[in-house]
């Protein structure tokens, strides 16, 4: 019997979990200087992040998604992109999407029930909202690719799901459409452990998540997604070969979720409390922190100042929100339709008479 085919999954690492480098900085990182903005950006998510679930917690905002311990990854995400780039997140992805200028307050908007917050401002027009149907943003991704294939221009499309996404039949349809045309497609894999409550090891038989685009013919690479220069090297690898028409990638970002899946589920009844102890020995502030002070590129006393000043912008963004006037009640039926059905303008009729507007 002669052999088909043979393949193989390589792991991505730069920066243990104890700071040291355990490999020579990759091109995608040309100096330890070209870290700091980018640990100061990690550093501005995980205040965001803490700030708007004491929002949800004193009941100011609505069920909310925590990127705690995603940080390296999502900001990573969003560094390697260029504007004219096409990013289709899932729902928390915000260290990318304030990269790509989306304003925080847009954010607590779309979690305090206001559609508007999908509008995106400040983000590129072309960028998708957040989409909760799991993996669907994978083929929106595709389809904008193929577009971009057809048309001969040099951008590339990000989509990313969950570790659970990556079971679904809308990234395996993602998967195939981008090998089959050659897109210029990145799908990118966050793997944290949990698809709620349903462990990685019993979401798939897959060794690795990476693995399942080899049936697609793509590039495929594991990624510790808890290193940021890692995830900007394979971000930028990944590009790369697809703006040269060299195929999409599938990249697994191995990470952990830290906070609860939302602020509506409580994980401690699914997950133990040795496990979540020794995710955090590996998360990813305290890795890239340690490697800057050593460096000498950061110490307490910038911490202290880069924190006040971030405590005081998450808050402004905070304020902005909460000073936004409420849309009208018949807001919710005024955007769904060109020709309301009858049916829909009896309930709007019957809306404005419970407030004595009609």
């Amino acid at each position: 019997m002669t052999l088909a085919a043979s393949f193989q999954i390589d792991y991505l690492q730069y920066l243990g979990p104890d700071g040291r480098l355990v490999a020579p900085l990759p091109p995608a990182v040309p100096e330890p200087a070209a870290l700091v903005p980018l640990f100061k950006q990690m550093l501005f998510v995980r205040t965001f992040d803490g700030k708007a679930i004491a929002l949800q917690r004193t009941g100011k905002l609505g069920t909310y998604a925590s990127c705690l311990g995603h940080e390296a990854t999502h900001v990573g995400i969003g560094a390697s992109l260029r504007p004219e780039d096409v990013f289709a997140p899932s729902y928390r992805e915000y260290g990318a999407q304030f990269a790509r200028g989306l304003r925080p307050r847009d954010v607590l908007l779309y979690w305090g029930g206001d559609e508007r917050g999908n509008l995106l401002t400040g983000a590129p027009a072309h960028d998708y909202p957040w989409c909760v149907p799991i993996a669907t943003q994978c083929l929106m991704a595709a389809g904008a690719a193929m577009a971009f294939k057809l048309r001969g221009e040099p951008r590339i499309a990000v989509a990313t799901c969950g570790d659970g996404g990556s079971s679904k039949t809308d990234f395996y349809a993602a998967v195939n459409s981008t090998g089959a045309f050659t897109l210029p497609v990145v799908l990118c894999v966050i793997n944290n452990g949990w698809a709620i409550s349903v462990p990685r090891k019993a979401q798939t038989g897959a060794q690795t998540l990476a693995q399942k685009g080899i049936a697609g013919g793509l590039h495929c690479l594991q990624v510790d997604g808890n290193d940021l220069v890692a995830v900007l090297e394979a971000m930028r690898r990944a590009g790369e070969r697809a703006r040269a028409g060299e195929g999409g990638s599938v990249l697994e970002f191995v990470t952990y979720r830290l906070h609860d899946h939302t602020t509506a589920d409580d994980a401690r009844r699914y997950r133990s409390e040795d496990e979540v102890k020794a995710a955090w020995q590996k998360e990813p502030f305290l890795r890239l922190r340690t490697f800057l002070v050593a460096q000498g590129l950061w110490d307490d006393a910038q911490e202290q100042a880069w924190v006040e000043e971030c405590g005081q912008r998450v808050d402004a963004e905070i304020n902005a929100y909460l000073e936004t006037p409420v849309q009208p009640v018949e807001a919710m039926f005024d955007y769904l339709y060109a020709d309301m059905p009858a049916d829909v303008q009896a309930q709007r009729a019957a809306a404005l008479a419970q407030e004595g507007r009609a």
